[in-house]
């Protein structure tokens, strides 16, 4: 390796060098404060390293990964969310009995494996990095050993995603064998798109992908998850795992002409269009915050689905569309971490009644957050559904466009419920105090959704300067 692959390799290497030097610090003495805040600096330095290695873009590391454009806005997105992420965790640890420092350290294993899927384009460095990712996943589920819905959640999202796995390996096993090659841009070229082997082979791989974005019928573990995981794990899971998935299936779909074929679009539209309409029905009837905002969530991935199918008009839809999504996700549980105490997670719907009353600033974020997410105008959600519809519609996938909106009018109800109930119940309860990072994390989202609700052309100029698009 010479001085320009360390450098490209730079966000990966001050991610993986902060890990051990917080377990060799906690070896020695442990304090809660160093490792977050060590965490924090490591996620700050790995972002703005992106800034320097730009230059010397793309630059390829044979046959495994490779450092482009596409994959620095990606990790650019992973990092901020992280660096948010992080202060909520350490907000809500702080509260936390026991040993807590184990958890800073299986945040960056994580961050680490969502980095290397998403500059993954060989079935190696896809396999290695979901496996780190996954693996970090299970145990920060399960972190609170002291709650059995914690390790009831960690147990199921164990199974569920061992399953998944074996499709995934199973799958390039039958990749390989049609094509003798395991790198995204050279399958295409070795076999032809209609052989057996390899639309089997794609359609395992898609269920394993399935699984972690939670699309339906993949998607029984989602709502368990979520409501029985930390808070912070819980974000993690709705946030940065689900967008590095993201961004390798976008990654693959284009390099391995996945749009090429017709049999395989047509599934992936049906199970957008299930994906959309089960997530929403499912969270109507919901009095569990948590698992309410899972399904919302699943629903949302159905909505992405669009740009994968919609070819390269789709990319700088799927990148604002998953940007406002993270936002969004961090102003709602944002809201439900300050909210939470001690000895349990704010997750019923009981826990936001009068919150007006008796915090109004976080009924004004909880709020945004969730007008964002019905996709109402002069909030981001709104502009983020505007360009996805935009997108199907010059794909000419009229089918997913028209399911969106449809979907999106269905999603007001429980939105709206939710908002309804803090404003209208006059129950003011105990005052809520929250801590200055919280306010710091909410602040930040709600300006986001905001300004790009207003502005969509501040993102969408950043996403085309750095994917060099006009």
């Amino acid at each position: 390796m010479d001085k320009i692959d360390f450098i490209c390799l730079s966000p990966l290497l001050i991610l993986a060098g902060a890990t051990v030097v917080i377990m060799l610090a906690t070896t020695i003495r442990r304090s809660f404060v160093f490792t977050g805040s060590l965490t924090l600096i490591a996620f700050t330095a790995a972002f703005f390293s992106l800034f320097i290695i730009r230059s010397y873009l793309p630059h390829d590391f044979d046959p495994l990964i490779v450092v482009d454009n596409f994959g620095l806005l990606f990790l650019g997105i992973l990092y901020i969310s992280s660096i948010l992420v992080t202060i909520l965790t350490y907000s809500y640890l702080k509260a936390q009995a026991g040993e807590r420092e184990e958890y800073f350290i299986l945040l960056l294993v994580a961050v680490l494996g969502a980095s290397v899927l998403v500059l993954a384009h060989h079935f190696i460095s896809f396999f290695l990095g979901l496996e780190i990712l996954s693996i970090s996943l299970y145990v920060l589920t399960a972190y609170l050993k002291w709650r059995d819905i914690c390790i009831e959640a960690g147990v199921k999202f164990l199974v569920f995603s061992s399953l998944s796995t074996a499709f995934l390996l199973f799958g390039m096993g039958l990749i390989y064998l049609s094509s003798g090659s395991m790198r995204f841009d050279e399958i295409i070229r070795a076999v032809p798109g209609s052989s057996p082997a390899f639309l089997i082979g794609t359609g395992m791989m898609l269920v394993a992908i399935g699984f972690k974005l939670a699309l339906v019928p993949f998607h029984m573990w989602a709502a368990d998850v979520y409501q029985g995981a930390p808070m912070p794990a819980t974000i993690f899971v709705a946030t940065i795992s689900k967008g590095s998935v993201l961004a390798l299936a976008l990654r693959m779909f284009a390099e391995m002409k996945i749009i090429d074929n017709e049999n395989i679009i047509t599934v992936v539209s049906f199970v957008s269009i299930v994906t959309m309409l089960t997530g929403n029905l499912l969270a109507l009837r919901q009095d569990n915050v948590k698992r309410l905002l899972a399904y919302s969530s699943i629903a949302h991935l159905g909505y992405l689905m669009i740009t994968l199918v919609s070819g390269s008009s789709g990319t700088n839809a799927a990148i604002f569309y998953l940007t406002v999504y993270i936002l969004t996700t961090l102003a709602a549980f944002g809201v439900l971490t300050a909210l939470s105490v001690c000895e349990r997670d704010a997750q019923d719907i009981s826990d936001l009644v009068g919150l007006a009353y008796r915090k109004p600033w976080l009924a004004i974020v909880f709020s945004v957050a969730m007008l964002s997410f019905a996709g109402i105008p002069l909030t981001a959600g709104f502009m983020s559904k505007f360009y996805l519809v935009l997108a199907g519609a010059k794909a000419g996938v009229w089918a997913l466009a028209v399911s969106l909106v449809i979907n999106s009018t269905i999603s007001l109800y429980y939105y709206l419920r939710l908002i309804r109930i803090m404003f209208t119940e006059p129950l003011p309860g105990e005052k809520v105090e929250v801590v200055a990072g919280t306010n710091l994390v909410l602040a930040f989202s709600l300006a986001g959704i905001i300004i790009l609700g207003i502005l969509p052309s501040v993102m969408l100029s950043i996403i085309n300067s750095v994917l060099g698009l006009k």
